[in-house]
């Protein structure tokens, strides 16, 4: 294909598509650049179909190049990037959500979307631009795909930040996120939503849903633009072959099937339920095998996808015909809730929090500045001090498995956790700890982010942390058939999370949203299931609110006994070297000697943490003597360290001497200054003044002591 170049303004920006020229042996590929951010999108499909396999096997990959900001891996001996970061992880999750429900579910040819980050402009996230050039890459490839998709980034003006007050700003830069109380993610196709990822700080539900509706309006642009390009280009689809149950074996299975599977689905608790659906399966893999000579293992795959089906449909049908869920509660009930704090004697705030089969345990952590996480990633090196990390491990779910550290499931869903609690974090400046939050999901059965969101909320407050509110999370469902027809479902688990259309999570306070993050497996959803989603989340955070306040309604009053503690000190930034002393020298003796961590910032806070209130305070004391301005009348007892003809020197504060002359030493004349004083006397002395050169001069006659001695 010949290099072809495609322009659009779009929100005050040049977007620009080129095709033909990179990656020409990719089944699509496509360079998108918006201001001076770009990325390349490459789609390729395994023309051999994957051999016993029942799922789609898609894989999105988002690749972050550290050269594309102009910027070298920081680490002394490996320059090359590697693992992809947690970042970059969660993007890649977003931009697969919004791809995976526009194939055919059938397809079990291996397909493999690249997103690769080549320049970054520090104030266009590639991320969003991801969303388009891989549905552009795909969809002017062979691979069959129903798009395109496209999306993005809807922010918000804070209220009470100036004239913009409750503004939209659609993909707002890196500075206007930062200022703004919302940063949304908003995609779908032309018609429908089909994902969103986002972070508030306590927005209503009318304001979510405004912003939703301006980033839907904003992206059908992007999605016409795509179907320009794509009228142009003519892309021929391939055809894949799908296989497909033979009309007879499905009327057997079918058959065979019938009147056992409502038994199966239809019951409260879970592992009945998952013993019953296991027994079923097998009996029905049996059946195969003895009613079948010919391609039994590709019937066997078949049968199975049939079987889940049948799943689906039965749980469709008496969900939107009959109002009966699987457990039996009311499309609005939330399951059983057991909430507990304090639970752990060493921690220093812990909290378990229950939701029918669903336990997640979190634990919180404090420490140090020094303590925060160096970020290294495109953007500008920054420390985070607000972390939370999530943990699934098998037994959660009754499995066998290994442990090779955290998936990219365990990021995702941990990083939304984290998202939707760092809006009720207080400042630094208020509570300067590092904040560590730990979630060990337990147990699972539909929603253990949300879970992990509720244990956090009371673990921070069974810390003593000041949080701004206590917040719940809620997972939504939704069953819809062709026509149209709906019913959101409250607190999904089981076969309604697997087998539903749709999964939001809501995370919030009783005040607004602080976290949403949604996924479908249908085309999308419209404003008006959203509306009623986030009406019915709300009920049920509320609920769980309540039942989480009965535990613990506010912040300890004290942090745990075996949480280090924290003391603050301001000084002269110019004071900062009298602190660290030539070569660490001084900062290294009063960490050798109290065992205290001492930060500090170019602004000269310092910060004295320990687990040790009295070496924090003789830290403290410490660093303010040496760095403490001196002021004429001041009194102080100090030692004296020089003698000379005319006078002594008294050192006052750690490093900070002064002369008393000899006519200073005392009331009456002095012949010889060692007729008063000797090397190593301790002496009281007054500051007489401070010469332009800013030399102390101290005086003996009758000094009065005061605080500083």
């Amino acid at each position: 294909m010949d290099k072809k170049v495609f322009t659009r303004e779009f929100f005050g920006r040049a977007l620009r598509v080129e095709v033909g020229e990179l990656a020409q042996q990719a089944n699509g590929s496509v360079l998108l650049h918006y201001g001076d951010s770009t990325v390349l999108a490459t789609a390729v499909l395994n023309p051999k179909a994957k051999e016993r396999c029942d799922y789609l096997p898609l894989a999105v990959e988002y690749e972050e190049k550290l050269y594309a900001a102009g910027k070298i891996k920081g680490s002394r001996f490996i320059k090359r990037e590697g693992r992809a970061p947690d970042s970059a992880i969660v993007k890649g999750r977003l931009i697969d959500r919004t791809l995976r429900p526009r194939f055919n579910q059938k397809i079990r040819h291996e397909i493999q979307v690249v997103v690769t980050v080549l320049s970054y402009d520090g104030a266009n996230d590639p991320d969003v631009l991801g969303i388009m050039a891989a549905s552009l890459a795909l969809a002017i490839s062979d691979i069959p795909w129903s798009g395109p998709v496209a999306g993005v980034r809807v922010g918000r003006a804070e209220l009470g930040s100036g004239r913009n007050d409750g503004k939209l700003i659609i993909n707002p830069t890196f500075k206007e996120r930062a200022a703004g109380d919302l940063d949304i993610i908003v995609a779908g196709t032309a018609q429908k939503i089909n994902m969103l990822e986002a972070g508030a700080k306590e927005l209503p539900e009318d304001a979510m849903l405004e912003a939703i509706a301006a980033g839907q309006k904003a992206y059908e642009e992007l999605i016409a633009f795509q179907n320009e390009i794509i009228a142009e280009l003519k892309p021929q689809k391939r055809e894949l072959i799908i296989k497909t149950m033979p009309a007879d074996f499905e009327k057997k299975i079918a058959n065979f099937l019938e009147d056992k599977l409502e038994d199966a689905i239809f019951v409260k608790e879970k592992h009945t339920r998952m013993n019953r659906l296991g027994r079923l399966h097998e009996d029905l893999v049996n059946f195969v095998k003895t009613n079948e000579t010919e391609d039994v293992d590709d019937k066997i795959l078949l049968a199975g996808s049939f079987f889940e089906a049948e799943i689906d449909a039965a749980v469709h049908d008496n969900l939107l015909k009959k109002g009966r869920r699987p457990d039996g509660r009311q499309t609005n009930e939330v399951r059983e809730l057991i909430c507990r704090a304090g639970i752990l004697p060493r921690t220093h705030g812990s909290a378990l929090f229950n939701r029918g089969n669903t336990q997640a345990l979190s634990t919180v952590t404090l420490g140090s500045p020094g303590d925060k996480q160096t970020i290294d990633g495109l953007e500008e090196e920054y420390k985070k001090r607000f972390i939370h990390h999530y943990n699934f491990p098998p037994f959660s779910v009754g499995e066998t498995g290994g442990f090779r550290g955290p998936g990219r499931r365990e990021i995702g869903h941990g990083a939304l956790a984290e998202r939707s609690l760092l809006q009720i974090i207080p400042p630094e400046t208020e509570f300067p700890y590092t904040i560590r939050l730990v979630s060990e999901i337990l147990s699972s059965n539909g929603s253990s982010s949300m879970a992990s969101v509720c244990g956090s909320s009371m673990a921070l407050m069974d810390a003593g942390v000041p949080i701004k509110a206590p917040v719940a999370g809620i997972a939504m469902g939704l069953m819809m058939d062709d026509k149209g027809n709906y019913k959101v479902l409250t607190d999904i688990q089981g076969p309604e999370d697997h087998h539903g259309d749709m999964d939001c999570k809501v995370a919030g306070t009783a005040n607004g949203v602080c976290g949403m993050q949604m996924d479908v497996k249908i085309e999308g959803v419209d404003i008006r299931v959203l509306q009623d989603t986030l009406a019915q989340a709300k009920e049920a955070r509320l609920h769980i609110l309540e039942a989480m306040n009965k535990t613990i309604a506010c912040c300890r009053p004290n942090l745990s006994p075996f949480a280090p503690r924290i003391i603050t000190i301001q000084i002269n930034p110019d004071r900062i070297r009298d602190v660290i002393g030539p070569g660490g020298k001084i900062i290294n003796e009063i960490t050798a000697q109290t065992g205290v961590k001492i930060d500090i910032e170019d602004s000269g806070l310092i910060f004295v943490t320990s687990t040790d209130e009295a070496s924090s305070q003789k830290a403290a004391e410490w660093i303010k003597n040496l760095t403490h301005e001196v002021a004429a009348g001041e009194v102080y007892e100090g030692k004296v360290t020089r003698i000379i003809n005319f006078g002594a020197f008294v050192e006052i504060l750690p490093g900070q001497e002064g002369l008393v002359h000899i006519s200073e030493l005392a009331p009456f004349r002095v012949e010889r200054v060692d007729d008063i004083v000797k090397v190593g006397d301790n002496v009281t002395v007054k500051v007489k003044n401070i010469d332009d050169m800013g030399r102390i001069n101290l005086t003996m006659r009758n000094p009065q002591k005061n605080n500083f001695s």
